[in-house]
C-alpha cells in the first residue's frame, strides 16, 4: 500500500485537534502506519516560523511577509517530514496545509490566488493531498469556541468578516474539488461528527 497524505481543515473552533486525534486512532486500529503533523510547523524550524506567525505581537506584520512564511515553513515541513514519510509508504494527517493558505492569506487577507498558486506550484510541485475533510461550522459557533478555547492569537484575533471570508473560501476550494474534498458538518455533537468522519475513512481506504 502506497502512502497517503490526508489534510483537515477548518477555521477556528471546528474541532480540529479532537477529530485528528479520532482520526490516528482510527487509521491505526486499521493497521496503517501514519505519522500525524500540522501547519504551519511540524519541524524544528517550522515551529519556529509558527513562533512568529501567531505571535499577537508582531502586529506590523503584512500579509505578504505572513503569506512567505507560511511557505517557508511549508517547504522545511514537506522536506523534512512529509515527503519522507511518504517515500516510505507511510500515510501522513496533516492539520491544516496549502488549502488554509488560500482560504486565510487569500480569502482572509485579499492575496491573489494566482500569486499563492505560484508559490504552491514552486514548493510543492505536484504534492497534492489524497483526501481533505473540510470540518465547518458557522463562524458565530467556531469564534466562540474558540474564545472559550484559549487567548487568541494573532490571526484568531481579526474581525468577524475576515473569518467569514476563510470560511467560504474553503467552501468553494470544496466545490472546485469535489474528488478530494469531503465536508463534515462541525456543529453537530462531537460523536455523529465522528461517526461522519469513520464513514468517509471507510469510503477512502476502500
Amino acid at each position: 500500500m502506497s502512502g497517503k497524505f490526508i489534510t483537515i481543515e477548518g477555521g477556528e473552533g471546528v474541532g480540529k485537534s479532537s477529530n485528528i486525534a479520532f482520526i490516528l486512532s482510527y487509521l491505526k486500529d486499521k493497521n496503517i502506519d501514519v505519522v500525524s503533523t500540522r501547519e504551519p510547523g511540524g519541524t524544528e524550524l517550522s515551529e519556529k516560523i509558527r513562533d512568529l506567525l501567531l505571535d499577537a505581537s508582531n502586529k506590523a506584520m503584512v500579509s505578504d511577509t505572513e503569506l512567505l512564511l507560511m511557505f517557508a515553513a511549508r517547504a522545511q515541513h514537506l522536506a523534512e517530514l512529509i515527503q519522507p514519510a511518504l517515500k516510505e509508504k507511510k500515510w501522513v494527517l496533516c492539520d491544516r496545509f496549502t488549502d488554509a493558505t488560500y482560504a486565510y492569506q487569500g480569502g482572509g487577507r485579499g492575496i491573489a490566488m494566482s500569486r499563492i498558486a505560484d508559490l504552491e506550484n514552486w514548493v510543492q510541485g505536484s504534492l497534492r493531498p489524497d483526501l481533505t475533510i473540510l470540518l465547518d461550522v458557522s463562524v458565530e459557533i467556531g469564534m466562540k469556541r474558540a474564545s472559550d478555547r484559549s487567548t487568541p492569537d494573532r490571526i484568531e484575533q481579526e474581525k468577524h468578516d475576515f473569518f467569514e471570508s476563510v470560511r467560504n473560501t474553503y467552501l468553494k476550494l470544496a466545490e472546485a474539488s469535489p474528488q478530494r474534498y469531503r465536508i463534515v458538518d462541525a456543529s453537530q455533537p462531537l460523536d455523529k461528527v465522528q461517526s461522519d468522519i469513520a464513514v468517509v475513512l471507510d469510503e477512502f481506504i476502500k
